[in-house]
């Protein structure tokens, strides 16, 4: 039974993962087609409170698969490689965007920009995993046998495209929630042109899975049907409270509503396709683990869960209410006072020392053995035949690097960017 075990843990950390950073990436796609820079700034700002500990999830969820279900860890990566490198890609992009334009004063369109590109092509990636899954990939005794397309399929487009407007109708929820003015109003006129592609995609994937499936969806078993027709019972009313909910308050009913859908959408398909995890005939018994490494499993990441859970409940806890941007600063005393604003206008000149320098020179190091170990790491990759890169291309490499930093840190140095007493003034 602890492969059963194995496989809620693995559900549970993706449920979460959908459930929380889906809106996170739905943001980021409505970002793309909203004219105000105010208004995208809100959204960087909104995102920037979470958005690590939501991805926190989908890190739970590999090591539960890897260590609980190494079957379908040896199956699946392989078949999906290239969407899933680029979907990591896209989300180490997407969090340097949202950290540098939660630090630039203002808005930038460039990291706004590569925020919400990012957002759309992690999603569109994660549909394509999941239809490609879904469709079967071939494998024989838990090992990948296909080639490097066999998860580009119709089904997998169409789950691409499905999940799209899943991540936007909670993107939508969750800034009617959160935001005041503009923005809430945007929200709630988004909602129900959502929920009704949201409506449109959910039966067009659900009658696909049975023809892009390899396995035979038995819903002629009595558990597996009444399951099943639950969860949409449950999709369709939560789908009803989402439409009533938009543009109304309480503002939070409409993503309480719509993580309902997400959560009665992942039952419904476990509901039709378990024990098979990945089609036509990988089932959990077979792909499950030895005994103790589930044990380990169950121990580890289980134990792991409840810190993660309150991590995320306490970040939701200091962020709660209604997001505004703050005000920008002004002078009590007001700009009449002409010596005040001549002051204020002549930039303080920066004073040898004041910088944090020990600092400085801390991490002009560290990324000079970050740089000898990518290069390292690039001559294991060749093979170690040093063809491509050697001791000298290493040592050259680092050198180049180090000078490249310390030009950078003079420049800042020079501009006053490490006076901390200019800077607070």
């Amino acid at each position: 039974m602890l492969e059963y075990a194995s496989y809620a843990l693995v559900l549970l950390a993706l449920g979460a993962y959908v459930l929380l950073d889906g809106y996170d990436l739905g943001i980021g796609i409505l970002s793309l087609f909203d004219r105000s820079d105010q208004r995208r700034k809100e959204y960087n700002e909104l995102i920037a409170t979470a958005w690590d500990a939501n991805e926190s999830w989908l890190i739970l969820a590999g090591v539960a698969l890897w260590a609980g279900l190494p079957g379908v860890y040896a199956t699946v990566l392989p078949g999906v490689y290239l969407p899933l490198i680029v979907m990591l890609l896209a989300l180490v992009l997407r969090g340097t965007a949202i950290e540098l334009q939660s630090a630039a004063p203002g808005y930038r369109r460039g990291w706004g920009l590569v925020f919400g590109i990012s957002s759309l092509v992690a999603t569109v990636c994660q549909g394509l995993v999941v239809g490609g899954v879904l469709s079967g990939l071939p494998h024989r005794g838990g090992v990948f046998t296909g080639g490097t397309w066999d998860w580009l399929t119709p089904y997998s487009v169409l789950c691409a495209l499905g999940i799209v407007a899943v991540y936007l109708l909670a993107g939508a929820a969750w800034l009617q929630d959160k935001t005041t003015g503009t923005a809430h109003e945007r929200a709630g006129r988004l909602g129900r042109p959502l929920i009704l592609v949201v409506a449109v995609a959910a039966p067009v994937l659900g009658f696909g899975l049975r023809l892009a499936d390899p396995q035979h969806l038995r819903f002629d078993q009595p558990l597996r049907s009444t399951l099943f027709g639950l969860a949409v019972a449950v999709a369709v009313v939560c789908a009803a409270i989402a439409w009533y909910g938009f543009g109304r308050r309480p503002d939070w009913r409409p993503f309480a509503a719509v993580a309902g859908m997400e959560a009665a959408g992942l039952l419904g398909l476990v509901a039709a396709t378990a024990p098979v995890v990945v089609p036509p005939d990988l089932t959990v018994r077979a792909a499950a683990g030895p005994h103790g490494s589930q044990l380990f499993l169950l121990i580890g990441v289980g134990g792991c869960i409840p810190v993660v859970l309150a991590y995320n409940l306490y970040a939701w806890w200091v962020f709660r209410g209604k997001f505004a941007q703050p005000p920008a600063h002004t002078d009590a005393a007001g700009l009449s006072d002409t010596g005040a604003a001549a002051e204020r206008s002549v930039p303080a000149a920066p004073a040898a020392g004041d910088g944090p320098w020990a600092a400085v020179a801390a991490r002009r190091v560290l990324l000079t053995l970050l740089a000898v170990a990518v290069a390292a790491v690039s001559q294991d990759v060749f093979g170690g035949v040093r063809v491509w890169i050697g001791p000298v291309g290493v040592a050259l490499f680092a050198v180049t690097a180090l000078a490249g930093w310390i030009r950078s840190d003079r420049r800042s140095a020079a501009a006053g960017a490490f006076d901390l007493r200019a800077a607070d003034k």
